[in-house]
């Protein structure tokens, strides 16, 4: 089926939700399982209590199975998301560093296994805070667009999906200014040649 024009070249939510579980997270099994050969790559014996390092779609479905419970990212704590909140509303501050899907990751982590994550609610206000806060520097910076420049050092997939249509406008302001360049261009020949016809 063929997408509607304003989803072509463009990623869906859906779509980058579905590609960041492909990211690897640690899980603490509950019940032992033996190493699982698959396309992707090896799924590693799992021992009750030790952690192991999966892919996050493999952890989502062991925890819906009550066969693990996911390791919450060290980003993905109350602690660590003040942080980054407080680095984002200092005036002039680049975006903090967070994880290139940290968006997509923490939802999946506290739609599937909040138990998991410790005070989620408020891990869920401080992502919420965050994100408002990062939307709102992103449209400062677009006021100050340019045909040849645009800052977006740590931002998210699913942010720079959001402003994607920049470019477009970005290749707008380079045919405007090419255009205004060759019209000064034929102005200036104009003067010249007007000028040497004059000297004769």
């Amino acid at each position: 089926m063929a997408l509607p024009p304003q989803y072509r070249g463009v990623f869906t939510p859906q779509e980058l939700s579905f590609s960041a579980e492909n990211i690897k997270v640690q899980i603490v099994p509950r019940r032992a399982m033996n190493s699982i050969p698959l396309i992707s790559g090896t799924i590693p014996q799992l021992r009750p209590p030790r952690r192991a390092e999966v892919p996050l779609w493999i952890a989502i479905l062991l925890k819906q199975q009550r066969c693990a419970n996911i390791v919450s990212p060290d980003w993905l704590s109350v602690d660590a998301l003040k942080e980054k909140l407080d680095e984002e509303t200092v005036p002039g501050a680049a975006f903090s560093a967070l994880p290139f899907q940290w968006l997509e990751i923490s939802e999946a982590i506290l739609e599937t296994a909040s138990d998991d994550v410790e005070d989620a609610d408020t891990v869920r206000r401080l992502l919420r805070d965050l994100r408002e806060a990062r939307q709102a520097k992103a449209r400062e910076g677009l006021t100050g667009l340019n045909e040849s420049h645009l800052q977006m050092d740590n931002l998210g997939w699913m942010e720079i999906n959001e402003i994607r249509f920049v470019s477009r406008a970005m290749d707008q302001l380079r045919r405007i200014k090419a255009v205004k360049q060759d019209q000064e261009k034929a102005s200036e020949d104009e003067m010249d040649a007007s000028n040497g016809n004059d000297s004769d």
